[in-house]
């Protein structure tokens, strides 16, 4: 970065898309006004950024918000860090393609197309939407558990699948470590302009 900043003659500030997500949305999208906020991004990989108090939270390591990379189910596909099974081989798209090609689904489909079928009332596609709402609510309810965050904004494109917000907020309930899910889980406002907004956001004038 320090190449970058002589080159330019200026200060520079770098962020990772999911954390430019979750700023944008927190401070004028679906998080607006919530003191802490956990932005999801979940497309052809899974990421998370977290928002306290208006500002970006990325820790010493600058992986704070990567539940993408927790193991949910040990036996499961290898991903391209070395583990296997994490949240993101489950829950983004081509996570949703594999475990349908996995039960002899047609290979040509994408993930729109399977959603679509479940929703047709296709038994294979449907029974693969339960597993996919299942993982849903057992990855994000360990978020939930440790950063009891005021307002969860679901990014990217899996974020388009409806159930989500209803059937996937349920299984999410009933994973959670409390009786009551008050946690609201909401799609973004701003669509695929929250990440380079957010990046624009990086920028405090006043600083």
């Amino acid at each position: 970065m320090q190449d970058l900043e002589d080159l330019l003659a200026r200060p520079v500030r770098l962020a990772n898309d999911a954390n430019c997500f979750a700023l944008s949305e927190t401070l004028d999208g679906a998080g607006l006004d919530a003191a802490l906020v956990f932005g999801v991004i979940m497309g052809t990989g899974v990421g998370g950024g977290i928002v306290l108090n208006g500002k970006l939270h990325a820790g010493p390591q600058h992986i704070a918000g990567e539940w993408g990379h927790n193991v949910l189910e040990p036996d499961g596909p290898l991903c391209y860090c070395g583990k296997q099974g994490c949240v993101e081989t489950f829950l983004s798209g081509p996570g949703l393609v594999r475990d349908w090609r996995k039960q002899e689904g047609d290979a040509a489909l994408e993930a729109k197309d399977i959603v679509a079928r479940a929703g047709q009332g296709d038994p294979k596609a449907e029974a693969v939407m339960q597993r996919y709402l299942d993982r849903f609510g057992r990855a994000l309810s360990v978020v939930i558990n440790i950063l009891d965050p005021d307002v969860v904004v679901l990014g990217g494109g899996m974020s388009n699948i409806a159930r989500l917000y209803t059937d996937g907020r349920d299984n999410v309930a009933r994973y959670v470590f409390n009786d009551e899910l008050r946690t609201q889980i909401l799609p973004h406002v701003h669509g695929d302009s929250s990440g380079v907004r957010g990046a624009a956001q990086l920028w405090n004038p006043a600083e």
